[in-house]
């Protein structure tokens, strides 16, 4: 019996946060600095640790992509995906996740991060992808959430959606963020990687 990989996105196979980055890239200048005069607050109050990043998430989205036509953005992500995506990865976080793929463990990646941005690199990588998803209407992004994003316990939610935990023989997890908490605990092997990943631990032995 095989064994599941669950893998966080931004911070734990990436060296940063890659949500702003790409969002920056798809909205244009004058709409970026009043958005950023109106998220200014917020944006203070996440810092000093009064706002959750799940709100600062929504927030983003509303302000930045309310109207945005949604075959555009889709095209958009699966660009930036591909051309600036890869620069991003941590190669020994890279090496860990292909050394599960193959050796034949059932590779998830498990993302607060929007779907469309990590489902191309996803799929060349042959592994699967839960990630947050926007609402559509018309066409067109209404600067809202479809369901809730992929972060703390709905990560499980979408795990569970998405595979059997219990068709496994032992569950490894991957995360650097309190949002990885119930997914961490979730496995019978968790690492909680708040600082990068230390020496070793992409090596081919798994435990």
């Amino acid at each position: 019996m095989a064994d599941l990989a669950l893998f966080d996105f931004d911070g734990t196979l990436t060296t940063g946060e890659t949500f702003p980055a790409f969002v920056r890239s798809v909205v244009p200048g004058a709409r970026q600095r009043a958005a950023r005069l109106r998220l200014a607050p917020l944006v203070v109050a996440y810092r000093l640790g009064l706002a959750s990043g799940t709100r600062v998430r929504a927030a983003v989205v509303r302000e930045g992509l309310a109207g945005m036509d949604a075959a555009a953005f889709e095209a958009a992500a699966a660009d930036w995906s591909r051309r600036e995506l890869p620069a991003w990865l941590r190669p020994q976080a890279l090496q860990r996740l292909r050394t599960h793929r193959e050796r034949g463990d059932t590779v998830l990646v498990v993302s607060g991060n929007f779907e469309a941005l990590l489902r191309p690199w996803a799929e060349a990588e042959g592994v699967q992808v839960a990630g947050s998803r926007l609402e559509v209407r018309d066409g067109g992004l209404t600067g809202r959430y479809a369901g809730p994003q992929c972060v703390l316990a709905e990560k499980v939610v979408r795990i569970r959606e998405l595979v059997d935990p219990s068709g496994f023989a032992r569950i490894h997890a991957y995360g650097d963020t309190p949002e990885d908490r119930p997914m961490l605990l979730l496995a019978d092997v968790a690492h909680y990687l708040p600082r990068g990943w230390p020496a070793g631990l992409a090596s081919d032995r798994i435990d």
